[in-house]
């Protein structure tokens, strides 16, 4: 294959993999920080990306992000055919480079999820992530990555600040206005701060692939990359438990890795600690407005963050940015790419919610809110609608400052066989009605 470097080919497959694994390791930052009857419905909610959006990418996303726009145009890429070359302006396959954006695409549609857990249906969430993908993430993808109107503009996005960042985190905001507020909201507790802590861990380690790969190369730029990834995250971290200490007497576990994954998205070290200050007051401070549900503070990790990143990529880029002497251009237009990413996103969100909301119900039931929101896919393959897990409660359902545990604590002794029916013993009625559950 002519063009092709087997260093950077090697370098670009394991980027692959480390933003894959990033997806896994949401699911684990997500799930610990619902309650202890949620977390295999909110990982689940992760995962399902993995299978839904790869699919949706192999058919219609990849070829739309990347092919040209127009009548008759938009279609040579589909099932990923025409692939077997090197991809333009980089060093490796075609395939290869598709599946990176695959990987992308994954997590920005999983991020979404962490606005709505613990109220929206698992039917309508992966129905939801598919549409928002080829409706909102491949749109933007083309528009900055694609050769579209906003890199012709000049607007710079390397690892995905507005493609990734900013369309997942207004996205989930605007879906988490339009459904409304969990009934149980005063009464959710963090179950499991050692997810947390792994989570945020698998993460930092995915960044390696998501930042240092967007490099395209194993080359100078990637090794940059790699290491302001690395201070950033670290930066952030010291600045969002500095600014707890201060604030509220002690720092968390949990703002500890917040901090972090506020940072990774972002420059080096002062960029990450001014992007930590921008998302740690923008989570304070919409919680203290309390005008949306926003569960897990997606918009302030990853909105605010993404459209800090934009701002200050107009200050601190090496070539165009202020502080080196390329004057206010880039800035601008970065912020009118980002502004217009959070016009978008917030806008055609809203449009799918509505439509959705006439075909089918989005919300569970409030009983079920109560107790615990099912994840019906997993009911259906014969698992409980509940975490029942009779693990210890050490880590348990519990504020880090107050020790207060969750509601749902004394399901800590719950069996699975005594939670719901195996595959063994459930009928085929049953499993019909599920399904017609899940499709309503």
């Amino acid at each position: 294959m002519e063009g092709l470097d087997n260093g950077d080919t090697a370098w670009m497959a394991m980027s692959c993999a480390l933003v894959l694994f990033m997806t896994p390791g949401l699911a684990f930052f997500y799930g610990g920080l619902v309650r202890d009857s949620n977390i295999v419905n909110t990982m689940m909610m992760s995962i399902i990306s993995m299978g839904l959006t790869t699919l949706t990418w192999l058919i219609f996303g990849f070829t739309w992000s990347f092919d040209e726009w127009g009548v008759g145009k938009g279609f040579t890429y589909v099932g990923f055919r025409n692939l077997d070359t090197v991809w333009p302006d980089t060093t490796m396959p075609g395939m290869t480079f598709a599946v990176f954006q695959m990987t992308f695409a994954i997590i920005a549609a999983a991020i979404i999820s962490g606005a709505v857990v613990e109220r929206i249906r698992f039917s309508a969430y992966a129905i939801f992530i598919v549409i928002w993908v080829l409706a909102v993430y491949v749109p933007l993808c083309h528009w900055i990555w694609g050769g579209g109107w906003i890199a012709e503009m000049g607007a710079k996005d390397f690892a995905g600040g507005t493609v990734v960042h900013i369309s997942s985190g207004t996205s989930a905001i605007a879906l988490a206005s339009l459904l409304g507020e969990r009934k149980h909201r005063a009464e959710s507790f963090p179950s499991n701060l050692p997810f947390v802590i792994l989570g945020g861990g698998i993460l930092w380690l995915g960044w390696t692939g998501f930042n240092g790969g967007s490099a395209f190369a194993a080359n100078g730029d990637c090794a940059l990359a790699i290491a302001t990834t690395y201070v950033a995250a670290a930066a952030a971290m010291i600045m969002w438990v500095t600014v707890e200490r201060i604030l509220d007497g002690a720092p968390t576990s949990i703002g500890a890795m917040s901090g972090a994954v506020a940072g990774l998205p972002l420059g080096a070290l002062g960029v990450g600690a001014i992007g930590a200050l921008a998302c740690v007051f923008a989570a304070r401070g919409l919680k203290k407005l309390n005008l949306v549900d926003d569960s897990l503070d997606c918009f302030s990790l990853h909105g605010v963050g993404g459209f800090a990143g934009a701002i200050l990529g107009g200050f601190f880029d090496t070539s165009d940015g202020i502080i080196y002497g390329g004057g206010a251009l880039l800035l601008g237009k970065n912020v009118a790419g980002a502004a217009f990413g959070v016009v978008y996103s917030a806008g055609v969100t809203a449009v799918i919610f509505f439509i959705m909301r006439l075909a089918m119900r989005m919300r569970v039931s409030e009983e079920q809110e109560l107790e615990g929101a099912p994840g019906l896919l997993v009911r259906f393959m014969g698992f409980p609608d509940l975490d029942t897990s009779s693990l210890p409660v050490v880590a348990y359902g519990k504020s880090e400052h107050t020790g207060k545990r969750s509601n749902s604590e004394h399901t800590g002794k719950r069996s699975y066989e005594a939670a719901a029916p195996t595959l063994l013993t459930s009928t085929w009625s049953c499993r019909f009605s599920l399904v017609a559950e899940w499709i309503t």
